[in-house]
């Protein structure tokens, strides 16, 4: 029901980058613990945009904001 989108990265040149860095975009994400901001979608209900506040330890959710609201606050 809800889709995790990814961190925020720059997609480097596949022409300028070596095998280890175009691994290192595909594979490799930052993981922190603790708490965390987050984009989701929610791809089953609405088709919005949500940004979620949640500790990745106990994976509990503290507070989701519409993304398309987020510049009103």
């Amino acid at each position: 029901e809800f889709r995790y989108v990814d961190e925020p990265r720059r997609r480097p040149d596949p022409a300028r980058t070596s095998p280890q860095e175009w691994r290192d975009y595909l594979y490799l994400r930052s993981n922190p613990a603790g708490q965390a901001r987050e984009l989701w979608l929610h791809r089953s209900g609405c088709r919005q945009y949500l940004y979620v506040g949640r500790d990745t330890v106990s994976n509990e959710v503290q507070t989701a904001v519409l993304a398309r609201t987020e510049g009103t606050r």
